[in-house]
């Protein structure tokens, strides 16, 4: 049974990026928070929010650096993943959250103003490999 879990919402803050070390391996993660709004229609042809809730959402691996410089605060973003209960101690007192594993976050194209892709680069083998791409949102 899949604990897969899809949300769409606003960054509150900037991403994170750090460096930490697991199973004794240094990996990158991004950690960012978003609210997941529940927008419905307002019969005015509008919406409104009928409440919503706030979600860690954390990026492994390569994609943890793309995401970081890519993304900041209040870009509409939709995450996919998996739900994870993390738990720690700290000065003898237990603490839980909920957090989303992301696998994949997308951005909302509605709020993009511009994306600049950067030139290709040249393999040794001849072919060409695609760098990532500079996106700027407008907020």
């Amino acid at each position: 049974m899949s604990n897969s879990f899809t949300a769409r919402g606003n960054l509150a803050a900037a991403p994170g990026l750090k460096t930490v070390t697991v199973n004794g391996e240094n990996r990158q993660v991004t950690e960012m928070r978003m609210y997941c709004d529940r927008p419905v229609p307002d019969g005015n042809d509008g919406f409104k929010d009928k409440g919503g809730f706030w979600l860690n959402v954390s990026r492994w691996g390569a994609a943890a650096e793309h995401a970081a410089r890519v993304l900041d605060k209040g870009f509409r973003v939709k995450v996919e993943g998996t739900l994870v209960q993390n738990s720690w101690e700290k000065d003898g007192e237990k603490f839980s959250r909920l957090e989303l594993s992301a696998d994949d976050i997308t951005l909302d194209l509605s709020r993009i103003e511009s994306v600049t892709q950067r030139a290709r680069r040249q393999e040794s083998n001849g072919q060409q490999q695609a760098d990532s791409n500079d996106i700027d949102a407008a907020e």
